[in-house]
Parts: structure tokens; sequence; C-alpha cells
């Protein structure tokens, strides 16, 4: 434990490193790692450049920052980015202990998700984080993101894609971003966070995956061709039929409370029935941040009997890196639909088999 942990930082853009310009915030080659190494909790004057003061637990943390060129605004941010991140982890796999990724905060939850299944059978620690305020300014929340993302990374093994923000740390793929200008600007509504830092750090290992056997598999491709669509009072079958046009493959429907649409709708379902049966793969999630997709309702049966996915619990976030994802590796599309339905990275929560009454009711 008293080896320096080795990390390194992908600093592919965000607020966390701004300064202003003069058409406002705007990234700074090299700002942040100007800032970073004024500041104490980061570097001690005494030791090798970028290694941070012993903690409480007694290591150092050593560090590099890999800035990226452009730095990106999180709003710019595509699927050919997530790919890259992918595979600059991939690339640095064996030199470092865990990775912290910077990115900011408007599509962080669309990254984390994706990043969590394009680093498949991943062993070490990946934290995307961020913040809401630059570092240089005087009343910030960079400060914490940085320090508490470095800081897990350094001493915790979690073997997964995770969010920190707001002293917690999320599973990637179950965190939406729900402030626009808070500090607790993320939430997991339906599963607790993974740690939360405060006076001690609480790490729930309960709720982490166990790192598999296998090495770390990184793939390459996601399909851009997929989309997502909320459904409102009065949506007319003509603007549905348009969005699922080709070249669209895969679609995220966002629908009402448990999954349900307007199953009446005779020119809805036929317009999903018919993009189903030529192999768009249609999933459908609730626009409710809290609960799942069920088939409780008539209203939401109907989606099923039109071919529709149910997405249990899925965040729209991981819903479309998912279905992203699954259809860039050329699956069947009847394979593509088993593993939408799949907890493969701790994304949705599978329903139970049976239903039981008692808890004398077990195998």
């Amino acid at each position: 434990m008293n080896d320096p942990a080795r990390i390194l930082f992908l600093y592919t853009g965000g607020t966390i490193g701004m300064r202003k310009g003069p058409r406002g915030l705007e990234p700074a080659p090299g700002y942040l790692r100007a800032q970073m190494e004024r500041l104490p909790q980061f570097c001690d004057l005494a030791e090798p450049r970028f290694t941070t003061p012993p903690s409480r637990f007694g290591r150092r943390v050593r560090y590099d920052i890999q800035e990226y060129d452009p730095l990106l605004d999180s709003a710019n941010m595509g699927m050919d980015d997530w790919v890259r991140i992918a595979r600059e982890v991939e690339a640095r796999y064996r030199e470092y202990d865990a990775f912290v990724v910077l990115h900011g905060t408007d599509t962080m939850a669309y990254t984390a998700s994706a990043l969590s299944f394009l680093l498949e059978n991943l062993d070490k620690t990946v934290i995307v984080t961020g913040s809401q305020v630059p570092l240089d300014h005087a009343h910030n929340d960079a400060l914490g993101n940085l320090l508490g993302s470095l800081t897990i990374a350094g001493h915790f093994e979690i073997p997964e894609v995770c969010l920190y923000f707001g002293d917690k740390l999320f599973r990637g793929n179950r965190a939406q971003k729900v402030d626009a200008e808070g500090f607790d600007a993320f939430a997991s509504a339906n599963f607790p966070p993974l740690a939360e830092v405060g006076a001690e750090f609480s790490v729930g290992w309960e709720l982490v995956r166990r790192p598999p056997p296998q090495p770390l598999r990184v793939h390459a491709r996601m399909n851009p061709n997929v989309a997502a669509l909320r459904l409102f009072p009065g949506i007319t079958a003509e603007i549905l039929s348009n969005f699922l046009r080709p070249p669209v493959e895969g679609l995220v429907l966002e629908t009402y409370g448990t999954g349900n649409a307007p199953d009446r709708r005779k020119d809805i379902m036929d317009a999903l029935r018919e993009a189903t049966g030529r192999g768009v793969v249609v999933v459908n999630c609730t626009q409710c941040t809290r609960g799942m997709v069920s088939a409780a309702y008539a209203a939401g049966s109907a989606l099923a009997e039109a071919g529709v996915v149910g997405g249990a619990d899925m965040t729209a976030e991981a819903a479309l890196a998912k279905l992203g994802w699954l259809l860039g590796q050329g699956l069947p599309r009847d394979e593509v639909k088993r593993r939408l339905q799949a907890d493969l990275r701790g994304e949705l929560t599978e329903a139970p088999a049976t239903m039981r009454f008692s808890y004398r009711e077990r195998s």
C-alpha cells in the first residue's frame, strides 16, 4: 500500500479546465495542468512532479495528464470520441492502476454508459468526472470532484466504469444529469451509489461487480444509426414513421409511466410494427426517473405485441449507448434484442423469474 498508485487522467475537455475568454468560458490547452500543479493537494514539492502528499491511508498517488487536442465541450462529443477514450484506456492499460476521464457534464452520462459497454472484462477502476464550475473559480466543485476521483482511483479497486460527482461514486451506466446548475448534478434513481465520500470513505462492496477472469476486450465499433424519441400526447403516426425511416436501425422509445403508449392509436402501433418487422430494434424505456418498464397495463403490452423490446429500468442514456454498441457488433437482430434485455454491465435490473410471497418459498 506504500507504493504510489499510478493514475492516468484523460482530459477530454469540459468546464473543469475552462477559463474566461472573449466569448465566455472556453477550454484552454495546458490550463488545467497548470492549475493542478499549483495546488498542494495534487503536488508535493518534495516528490517527483504530479505526486500527491500521503493520504490518510498512507499512500501517495502519482499521475499523468493526457490532454486531448482539441479539447471539447461535451455537447460536441460523439460515438467516435467514446471509442477513442476506450482505445486510450486499452493502450495504457498495463502502465496504470486506474483511469480518470475528465469530461463536460452535459453528455457525461452518455459517455460513462458507452464506456461500460466498450470496455468488456474491465478489472481496473475507470472514473468519469468533471465540474459545474471551473477549477480556477474561488467557489467551485472542481476541486472536490478531482480530489475525490483521484483518491478513490488511487486507493480502491472498483472494477467498473463509474461516474463521480458531488461526493458520490455512481455506476456509470446508472447515472443521469438531473441539475443544470447545482453541485449535486447527478443522480442514480434506480441503483444506490457505489461509494460516498465524507469524513470517511464508504464503499458498498456488495454492490460492486466482481472482476471477470478474462482479459480486457475493447470494442471499437458503434452503430451511429440509433436515435431516441420521447412520446408526447398527440404525437402523430407521420412523425413516428418519419423518425423510423432508414438509416435508423435502432430507437430508444421513451414512454409514459411503466412503459405505456397510446394502444388505442392503431396508426401508432402499425408504424412501430412496420419498423420492427423490417429489422429496426426499438427498446422501451420509461420517461420517469425512477421505476421500470413492465407489462402490467394493456397500453404497455401493446408495444411488446408490436415487437418493441422492454428496457426494464435502464436510463435512456444507457439504452442508447447499449443499442449502438450491440448493433455495432453485427449481431443478428434476435440476439441484439435478447442482450438488450439482459444485465451485461449492471445497467438494468432483471425481473425475477417467479414472484415470491413468503421467505419460505426458497429453492
